[in-house]
């Protein structure tokens, strides 16, 4: 597990002050501001994040140090991570993103499958990309019926997909 989790990510600049764009990534979207100072991945950075207003698709945030529309926009694309220590527990149901990729998934005969390359979200539900044994990748719905039992002390996942699925 590691000790940064990605809570949110600068879409561009808003306006010409030095505010960005700013998509959440957490359960309570507002809270995100809570969980600062927020870091680059590689921990180079550390910025306190201020959040102006709400907008389309997120929030208008004042990031220290970013005063101009130019290092606004040159933070496009840059995800903020928060440390896993200021992030509240979950309950045994849920899971941070970070914490299923890479384990192994195995099916109820306990066959493995492969390993959970990715989280993806395209708005329905939560979909686990599989790097699949047998080459190539596949995407399950992360849901209680597809994915019954997920073992993070043992770094397992139990899948039983739908039929014809991982065919």
């Amino acid at each position: 597990m590691t000790d940064l989790i990605c809570v949110g990510a600068v879409s561009g600049s808003f306006g010409v002050k030095g505010e960005v764009r700013l998509k959440s990534f957490t359960a309570n979207p507002e809270a995100i501001a809570d969980y600062g100072p927020l870091h680059f991945e590689d921990g180079s950075q550390s910025l306190n994040l201020r959040i102006t207003r709400q907008i389309k698709n997120g929030f208008a945030a004042r990031l220290s140090g970013v005063s101009t529309k130019e290092q606004a926009d040159a933070l496009r694309g840059t995800r903020l991570y928060a440390p896993r220590d200021r992030l509240p527990s979950l309950p045994d149901d849920e899971f941070y993103h970070t914490d299923l990729i890479g384990l192994s998934v195995f099916d109820t005969g306990g066959t493995l499958l492969g390993s959970v390359k990715a989280v993806l979200n395209h708005g329905a539900s939560d979909l686990l990309e599989l790097s699949l044994t047998t080459g190539g990748t596949e995407l399950i719905p992360f849901t209680v019926a597809c994915i019954p039992t997920v073992d993070l002390s043992a770094g397992r996942i139990i899948a039983d997909p739908p039929e014809g699925l991982l065919e």
